[in-house]
């Protein structure tokens, strides 16, 4: 076999027969989430609790305003995130689960009918595909078909990431959004922790050095992503921590856009954008990123990258912009990706 199919097959080894609930994981590499809403707390109380006992996340990639959209999850094992996801989505809106693993995929199957009738829809709105996220056209996902890509601390584990993100920008609709969790590290690590199949099952030896992504999005024609929020990894078992060595790993939550206007530094266009207070459950205020707060009819004097992020995205029609590009008055305030320390889960651009 390749080292792809022997990665791809420690993985099905250790998510399909090794690990049975997440009490058999030896970190909490893979259970480090945030906190949920009030409002995904409610969702996930109506969830199947064989669907819950067999998740494995670092985050809660969520975003807002996914209302009727067509969402597609990398990786979505038994389906908690991908249930989730169809319950925001609505009976409009369509969400596809991509897995690799029969087992997960066999759970997430079983709940399909029950989970329909009780979200209170006359059809299912989601759908599983057995595959690999690194051949989404394998799965039967078109050039363009999506408009939001979601992962939850799977990415890591992709033997092939730049394939894996090429995919994702193919598939994505122009202006679509991927918002993924995963964990993140300060350093290369060696070529030959990734044979350590507990390591590597465990979220830790393919983490993504954070300078590499940077690398890896831009040399795909993706200038600019934002870290929505970052928290560092304690590994809390002695014997792992040993064989891992002195990295520092963090869960981070990204987000980036399908967008061709995008540049690799921030650059001033004297743009305002204004948040409308439209998005449902964020009247108040929207988050765009760890340093973008946007509150409700205040006017913030935004980047280019910015004010296309809110006005050319699905985000547009609860956002309104002054100003264009036709003026340009040089470099934004903030200092590029490269400029900053590797530790930092780089911003992208914006700082």
């Amino acid at each position: 076999m390749s080292s792809v199919e022997d990665s791809w097959a420690t993985l099905k080894e250790y998510y399909g027969k090794i690990l049975q609930g997440a009490g058999d994981l030896q970190t909490s590499t893979c259970c480090s989430r945030e906190p949920l809403s009030t409002e995904h707390q409610a969702i996930l109380a109506h969830i199947d609790q064989e669907i819950l006992d067999r998740f494995y996340g670092c985050g809660s990639p969520i975003p807002p305003a996914i209302d009727g959209c067509t969402v597609l999850d990398l990786g979505c094992g038994t389906g908690r995130d991908a249930y989730l996801l169809s319950k925001l989505v609505g009976q409009d809106g369509f969400v596809i689960g991509v897995d690799m693993t029969v087992e997960q995929l066999a759970v997430a199957r079983k709940h399909l009918d029950s989970q329909t009738r009780c979200f209170g829809f006359n059809k299912p709105n989601l759908e599983f595909r057995q595959g690999y996220i690194e051949d989404l056209a394998g799965c039967g996902i078109a050039d363009e078909s999506i408009d939001v890509v979601i992962s939850n601390c799977v990415i890591n584990l992709a033997p092939d990431k730049k394939r894996v993100f090429a995919e994702i920008f193919r598939v994505l609709k122009p202006g679509g959004e991927l918002y993924f969790s995963d964990v993140f590290v300060d350093r290369r690590l060696p070529e030959h922790l990734k044979d350590d199949s507990t390591l590597y099952g465990e979220c830790l030896s393919g983490a993504i050095y954070i300078e590499d992504f940077r690398r890896m999005l831009r040399s795909l024609g993706c200038m600019d992503y934002r870290t929505v929020s970052k928290r560092l990894i304690s590994i809390d078992n002695p014997e792992v921590s040993a064989r891992i060595g002195q990295a520092t790993f963090y869960s981070c939550t990204i987000r980036a856009f399908k967008l061709a206007c995008l540049e690799d530094i921030c650059e001033d266009f004297g743009q305002v954008a204004y948040y409308n207070g439209t998005i449902a459950g964020l009247a108040h205020s929207f988050r765009l990123d760890d340093h973008h707060t946007f509150y409700t009819g205040k006017p913030m004097l935004v980047c280019g990258n910015s004010a296309a992020m809110v006005q050319e995205t699905r985000f547009g029609k609860h956002f309104t912009v002054t100003g264009d590009r036709s003026v340009h008055f040089g470099v934004f305030p903030c200092g590029p990706a490269s400029a900053k320390s590797a530790d930092s889960c780089a911003d992208g651009c914006c700082c």
